[in-house]
């Protein structure tokens, strides 16, 4: 019987060798579809904001489509990262002649979207930001706070909302939480907007009676 129970321990401890170079094996494989992924979204990020920085000037014309105009303005504008693109003067003219819920709803789904590019810029480009002023300020806030860091710099105009998007790539904020965010976040910024163009509007007209 001893013998027997010697022989069975022998013949297992091979199997329990090589798990761990199959688990190596995996490694190399996992960082190749890691870089080839991060490569592939600055790629998209790039080619996102030269095409949106191309059609800036024509911004404007989407205002004829009511809310979905609205919704492409926001889209665009958004979509650069770092470079600027109009949008928020369209929202607040457009404001003026539509419901401006409706409007700032519209805005801000097309807001939050645009600014995936940011997301995605983060998300793939790391060790192009890592060790930079941008990700040393601006990550440490985004880690701590995670996605409320990001709702308050989306509700109201700043600067510095294209990095807060990169350093929740960077953070790996669940994509869910980062989209729910900018959306709530975009949609009060863009109500602010488009409830002063309406009464804008209405200021202008009783100045006329």
């Amino acid at each position: 019987m001893k013998s027997s129970k010697v022989v069975k321990s022998a013949e297992e401890k091979p199997s329990i060798a090589t798990q761990p170079e199959n688990l190596s094996d995996s490694k190399p494989a996992n960082k190749i579809a890691t870089t080839l992924l991060r490569v592939l979204a600055v790629l998209a990020v790039i080619g996102i904001t030269v095409f949106v920085y191309g059609i800036r000037d024509r911004v404007e014309e989407f205002s004829q489509f009511g809310y979905f105009g609205a919704f492409l303005i926001m889209l665009i504008a958004n979509a650069t990262v770092i470079l600027p693109a109009p949008g928020v003067a369209v929202i607040f003219g457009i404001g003026g002649v539509l419901n401006p819920l409706g409007v700032a709803v519209a805005a801000g789904v097309g807001g939050a979207i645009g600014e995936l590019t940011g997301y995605l810029a983060g998300y793939g480009g790391q060790a192009v930001v890592e060790n930079t002023q941008i990700y040393n300020r601006t990550l440490p806030w985004v880690q701590k706070y995670g996605a409320w860091v990001i709702l308050m710099l989306a509700a109201f105009p700043n600067p510095f909302f294209d990095t807060a998007g990169i350093a929740a790539g960077i953070a790996k904020i669940p994509l869910w939480q980062f989209l729910l965010a900018c959306w709530v976040g975009q949609t009060i910024k863009m109500a602010m907007f488009a409830y002063a163009g309406a009464y804008s509007i209405d200021w202008i007209g009783n100045l006329y009676k």
